[in-house]
């Protein structure tokens, strides 16, 4: 190759390589595999030896992913969080150990061997024993401030178990992992499933989106992780070596690996790796290599770190299993709001010891992308060994049989003409009578997430929608009047019944954020239904909402609703079929609950007031002191700016009661806070 050639092909590879980098770090959704990334990366690094010339100090092969995103204060690391090396060779593992022995002139180095756990880095500042702030890795100097949303996090102490034996630090900066279990990713997807939506295609990327959301409360839903392997910046020092910061850490009642290998010299190295292999098959969450690192460390200072990770540990990553199949067909499932969602219909395949015979291809614009036809064959693997998803096709083995698929323009399951709203990705069917999505919306009106009616599971709503018991929301508060029929159904089913239509009764009085939410409002979700309730105070004054009552002035009227959420709001009660809908509920005595209003002789330092909580609250958790504000008239949010009006803190506040200060914000306690509760 010219030096022409190669300049060219450098160019080309740090763009690719760019490219995949911000659609890993800052949007958690990858378009490649993480193999395929890495052949990439270590292709540029290649050209980038073999041509010196053309080195940059920019070049994406010698620098850190950078996570960070718009919304989030920024944070610097008092010691640089970098990255690791990696591999998928063993001939190249006892490379980097060779490395080592040319350096310590010894071959018996003594090293840790740690699962490699596929989540988010995260730095985890404490001071005195207290948690003060949790920062993602960012550029590897400074990192985004996820506070707010770590603290939702159970495993993740506020206060460290300091003993006289071993006192926690004055102040250090502890490297971890935010994750999903396999279990609550399962769960989650379930839910979506159920609705309809497309699913999440992996942990990492879900655990990954879920800590960048801006309203806490919703990170609360999903039951993150956490687990420490690393040490930063710590004063005073308090450990020699990477072992003995493992039993540090579990001292001071910190989350660790479940298991680690300490070991001397490469051949036990390999042997814990092929271990771990076997072992991570069992473990609860992700588990994508293993973590080689040099126990001692005096001998990581000494080994040092190039711009972008430590000369002293190195990544050993599994090859993930791939397999190659045919895709026989293309079918479509439909969501509740309509939106239509491709899915592959594989030729059967074994992959990581199950059956894949289907795998979810989520809109056309991926399936324009990855270029899939009818008929090819093509490359499936697990992301995160759970979700099967199409890494690429076999274009080798396409034949003219191969067909292109066209995306229907008519609902598969009602025949009605498919639309796309502009800005959208998504193809939908509009039609309110399409018995797909009258399941789905039925489902999801029902769910926890909505009016929470027990008893009301997906086969019993099919059964209902079949029997044309139930054609719509407001027939489930018609099925009393088929108690008889219902009793019909089976055996002993009468407790059950009464139970059901008892749960049905009381569903009528449900806050009414739920009942908004239930109705499957595009773009609508609990925060939003949450303003919406506390805004309009009835479903009657939000049915009647016109688009000014959202934005007016170039503003928003309601803080969280911006424009294009309301134009969505406005359209849909503008529908007959929708504003019927509300006649129906309160015609059925659906009288959802607005939140409460100030009652007479109490403060009014809460009524349109925005409050940010943080810390620990002496007799009061956060979901309790939020929901006092709320019912008072008041806003929580998550982010402290100029437009806060008081920052509410308790123990072990951190980076916001810092940004309160800065833009000078009054800072209350909660006996301050108590006072203004009872205040006549």
């Amino acid at each position: 190759m010219t030096p022409a050639d190669a300049k060219k092909r450098i160019a080309d590879l740090r763009a690719q390589v760019a490219h995949h980098n911000e659609l890993y770090y800052r949007h958690a959704q990858p378009e490649i595999a993480d193999c395929d990334y890495d052949v990439l990366v270590q292709e540029l690094r290649d050209f980038e030896k073999q041509f010196p010339q053309f080195a940059s100090k920019d070049s994406p092969s010698i620098r850190v992913g950078d996570d960070r995103l718009e919304g989030f204060v920024q944070y610097r690391h008092r010691q640089l969080m970098q990255s690791l090396d990696n591999t998928y060779s063993e001939e190249e593992l006892r490379a980097f150990h060779q490395r080592l022995v040319k350096l310590f002139e010894r071959e018996d180095l003594d090293y840790v061997v740690e699962p490699k756990i596929d989540g988010l880095a995260v730095s985890v500042t404490y001071e005195k024993g207290q948690l003060i702030r949790a920062v993602t890795r960012g550029n590897g100097e400074t990192g985004d401030d996820t506070t707010a949303n770590a603290r939702t996090i159970y495993a993740l102490p506020l206060q460290l178990k300091s003993t006289t034996a071993h006192p926690a630090p004055e102040a250090m900066e502890i490297r971890g992992e935010i994750y999903l279990t396999t279990a609550e990713f399962q769960r989650i997807n379930k839910e979506r499933e159920e609705e309809g939506i497309a699913l999440y295609a992996n942990p990492r990327n879900l655990a990954a989106g879920t800590i960048k959301q801006l309203d806490s409360r919703e990170v609360a839903k999903r039951k993150l992780e956490i687990v420490f392997y690393g040490i930063g910046f710590c004063e005073p020092a308090m450990a020699g070596s990477q072992s003995e910061f493992h039993q540090l850490v579990k001292t001071w009642g910190l989350p660790t690996v479940e298991k680690y290998w300490p070991v001397r010299g490469i051949d036990e190295v390999w042997s814990a790796v092929s271990e771990l292999d076997q072992l991570r098959h069992g473990f609860s969450y992700g588990t994508d290599g293993a973590v080689v690192k040099l126990d001692s460390f005096a001998q990581q200072r000494t080994a040092g770190r190039t711009s972008k990770a430590p000369r002293w540990a190195i990544a050993y990553k599994f090859v993930p299993q791939r397999a190659e199949t045919q895709i026989k067909a293309i079918t479509v499932q439909v969501g509740r709001t309509g939106v239509l969602t491709p899915v592959a219909e594989l030729d059967p395949v074994i992959l990581s010891g199950t059956t894949i015979s289907r795998v979810m291809l989520h809109n056309r614009e991926e399936i324009a992308r990855k270029n899939i036809c009818i008929g090819d064959y093509v490359f499936v693997e697990k992301a995160g060994e759970i979700i099967p998803v199409v890494i690429n096709v076999n274009k080798s083995r396409r034949t003219p049989a191969c067909q292109v698929y066209e995306f229907p323009i008519k609902c598969p399951f009602c025949n009605t003409p498919v639309v796309q709203f502009n800005g959208e990705v998504a193809i939908r069917c509009p039609s309110p009578n399409c018995p797909t999505q009258v399941r789905r919306r039925l489902g999801h009106f029902v769910s926890k997430a909505a009016l929470h009616i027990d008893g009301l599971g997906s086969a019993m709503i099919d059964e209902m929608v079949e029997k044309g018991w139930v054609k719509a929301i407001p027939d489930l508060f018609r099925l009393r009047l088929r108690r008889e029929e219902l009793l019909a159904r089976g055996k002993n089913v009468e407790k059950s019944t009464d139970n059901l239509l008892d749960a049905i009764d009381k569903a009528k009085t449900v806050e009414l954020w739920r009942v908004i939410h239930g109705l499957s409002i595009p773009h609508v979700g609990t925060a939003a239904s949450k303003d919406l309730a506390a805004h309009f105070g009835g479903l009657e004054a939000l049915a009647g909402a016109k688009l000014d009552d959202f934005f007016r002035e170039k503003k928003s009227v309601i803080t969280g609703i911006g424009g294009r959420m309301g134009k969505v709001i406005v359209e849909f009660f503008s529908e007959p079929r929708n504003r019927e809908l509300v006649t129906e509920l309160l015609q059925m005595s659906v009288r959802p609950q607005a939140p409460a209003k100030k009652a007479a002789g109490y403060s009014t330092v809460f009524a349109g007031k925005t409050f940010v909580l943080t810390g620990t609250l002496p007799s009061l958790t956060r979901e309790e002191a939020t929901g006092k504000i709320e019912a008072l008239g008041g806003k929580v949010s998550d982010i402290v700016s100029k437009k806060t009006n008081f920052v509410l803190a308790g123990g072990g506040a951190g980076s916001k009661l810092d940004k309160a200060r800065e833009f000078g914000v009054p800072v209350i306690d909660e006996t301050e806070f108590a006072r203004w509760l009872n205040e006549k």
